[in-house]
């Protein structure tokens, strides 16, 4: 409580922050760029898996999206107007090779150097992620994450993208939220390619672990002084009771979303004390693993929107835990009835900085998806304002204890759209009619834009 209250004291000014805090929006290429088949564009997982039936909200699908493939400029303009100077932003790898290996396209290549020159002609400094969930179709066909062939097709493109665009770009994040990519679509089966179970899941796990490694080192070959980073998805975890089956089952999710990618990169190999089932991953494993898991990554990007309650389960298989919903909770929820807990922020760097080999930390992602309302044209989003205030003073009040978090990128800069859900949720400083694609600041990003300024108190 005595923290919440410092929290709540503190004044949010952007010079609080420091002067060299990096301050940006966040996006990624399936979401917002549309154009799926335009310009020698090869079709990915989320092309496919859109066309599915019942797989994702009203059979939407990112066709078109935003239409950033032809409007980025009109977008950069918006942004810069806005005060933002760090725009992170993915590649799709279907779009620069579309078959996954072999052949690149030049045109999808000249897209990304003509939108990184816009950024750079801009002032707006470009952090590229190099793989943002959209697979190459053609890829999967031969098993995607579960192939371990992967590594070599991730490398040559990764060769590809930093031989294309090195030059340029300073800021590279390899991988965003492996957990969620691997899990979503390699186990539970809810977001593409859509597999099921254990015998995809696992050796989906170990293949991404290697990639975000392996990529990293490869960006560092050709460019030693380039900042190499990779991003975590990340919840705050507390057992529902002050009992032992609820304090271990939030151990083991804890150790699962919050541990299973970081920790095999930091030399400490998988959490299999408290995930037993990891050890079946060893089948995939072979000599000389352990040390290609690792690397020293120049930051981390830290994403975090929530925390979750755990309880013991003995029915839920493997982790035997549960999450309690937090619209049971009767707890503040987002759209994406997600609890709006600020302090989750505060805690998920608290852990990240605890980790003695991690670097430099950047809040890489965080927002909120509320209901807007258009009224005379105006968007007032009172709560995305405040969640926002809210999650932000939870970060400085990490700096302020000599937490070592260098930034905050916010999710995200458009309405987009967000994967199973469609584009029911509206994540966006910027409001998007997706019709006419018409762009509406909302108060929101009226808000962020002054305290980019420096004028709110």
């Amino acid at each position: 409580m005595v923290k919440e209250e410092q929290e709540k004291k503190l004044s949010l000014k952007r010079e609080d922050f420091g002067k060299d805090f990096k301050w940006g929006v966040s996006t990624a290429a399936y979401q917002i760029e549309g154009s799926h088949q335009a310009d020698g564009k090869g079709p990915s997982i989320w092309d496919i898996f859109t066309a599915k039936r019942g797989k994702i909200y009203q059979a939407h699908n990112g066709n078109i999206a935003c239409d950033f493939y032809n409007k980025y400029e009109e977008d950069l303009y918006l942004m810069k107007d806005l005060n933002i100077h760090n725009f992170r932003f993915s590649i799709s790898w279907s779009r620069v090779i579309p078959a996954g290996v072999g052949v690149p396209n030049p045109e999808g290549i000249d897209f990304y150097n003509k939108l990184i020159d816009k950024c750079l002609a801009l002032d707006i400094e470009p952090w590229v992620t190099l793989y943002h969930w959209d697979l190459p179709a053609a890829l999967e066909q031969k098993g995607g994450w579960t192939n371990r062939e992967i590594i070599s097709w991730f490398k040559d493109y990764v060769t590809l993208c930093v031989q294309c665009f090195g030059d340029r770009v300073k800021n590279w994040m390899v991988l965003n939220e492996p957990l969620v990519f691997v899990g979503a679509g390699y186990f539970l089966g809810v977001h593409a390619p859509g597999k099921r179970g254990m015998k995809n899941f696992l050796p989906a796990i170990h293949h991404a672990a290697l990639c975000q490694a392996e990529g990293a080192r490869i960006i560092k070959q050709y460019y030693p002084l380039a900042k190499v980073g990779t991003t975590f998805s990340c919840s705050f975890i507390e057992p529902s009771r002050p009992i032992q089956k609820d304090i271990m089952a939030a151990q083991r999710i804890d150790a699962l979303v919050n541990r299973l990618f970081i920790e095999p990169a930091l030399g400490m190999g998988y959490p299999v004390e408290d995930l037993k089932f990891l050890k079946k991953m060893e089948k995939y494993q072979l000599p000389g693993d352990k040390a290609l898991l690792q690397f020293d990554f120049d930051f981390i990007g830290v994403q975090n929107y929530t925390r979750e309650i755990i309880k013991h389960s003995w029915f839920v298989p493997y982790i035997k835990a549960r999450n309690i919903k937090a619209e049971k909770r009767k707890v503040p929820i987002t759209a994406m009835k997600w609890e709006i807990y600020p302090d989750s922020i505060y805690q998920m760097l608290k852990k990240f900085n605890s980790y003695k080999k991690v670097r430099d930390i950047y809040v890489t992602e965080n927002g909120a998806a509320f209901k807007d309302i258009i009224e005379d044209g105006r968007i007032n989003d009172k709560r995305r304002t405040n969640y926002l205030k809210g999650y932000l003073k939870a970060v400085l009040q990490a700096k302020k204890e000599g937490m070592n978090v260098k930034g905050y990128f916010v999710w995200s800069f458009t309405d987009n759209f967000e994967w199973a859900e469609g584009f029911r949720p509206r994540f966006g400083l910027v409001h998007v009619d997706y019709q006419t694609q018409k762009r509406t600041i909302k108060a929101s990003g009226k808000w962020y834009s002054n305290f980019l300024r420096n004028q709110v108190k």
